[in-house]
């Protein structure tokens, strides 16, 4: 998306009224765009992760769907805009429960776990993500662990693990 605009926000996530382009080199140093991702847990305990597109930054690695918020959107709008758009699946954002925030080097990333009833149908968006697989979270954690998630993953999981083991299984 060549056209896709991020709020600027600083380290407490609070937005300068500015935008930066997805893609335009020189991000503001000290500044910051808000991503949001998704743990999706169907009733059976299981969690949803995502396989990367080929063609994406870390292509064929596993994720929880996620992106970044666009301008205008909080966190968990995009949160919710993402998981249906990469999945099909579609929640409220009131069904969302903030897992953590994690400050990386342009993002305040959040994570976030929502329950859903039942074996939901997927809707892969093939520009996206090529594959899925419902897991046990302790599944996922491995591949963080084994470096089969998406890099940035590795150390997300090894931060919010063990709140994310804690509100998937609630």
């Amino acid at each position: 998306m060549d056209d896709e605009l991020w709020d600027l926000t600083d380290a407490a996530g609070t937005s300068l009224g500015r935008t930066h382009r997805r893609g335009d080199p020189d991000f503001p140093a000290g500044l910051f765009h808000i991503v949001a991702s998704v743990c999706v847990v169907r009733e059976d305990g299981l969690v949803l992760i995502t396989r990367r597109a080929e063609a994406k930054d870390w292509g064929l690695t596993w994720e929880f769907p996620a992106g970044s918020a666009l301008t205008g959107e909080t966190s968990a709008q995009a949160a919710v805009r993402e998981l249906r758009e990469e999945t099909g699946v579609q929640v409220g954002t009131s069904q969302l429960k903030l897992v953590g925030r994690l400050t990386e080097r342009t993002a305040l990333f959040d994570v976030y776990v929502v329950h859903v009833p039942g074996d939901p149908v997927l809707a892969l968006d093939p520009a996206e993500v090529c594959e899925s697989a419902w897991v046990p979270l302790a599944e996922a954690l491995r591949r963080g662990a084994d470096g089969e998630m998406a890099g940035p993953w590795t150390p997300r999981l090894e931060a919010l693990g063990a709140l994310l083991t804690e509100l998937v299984s609630r």
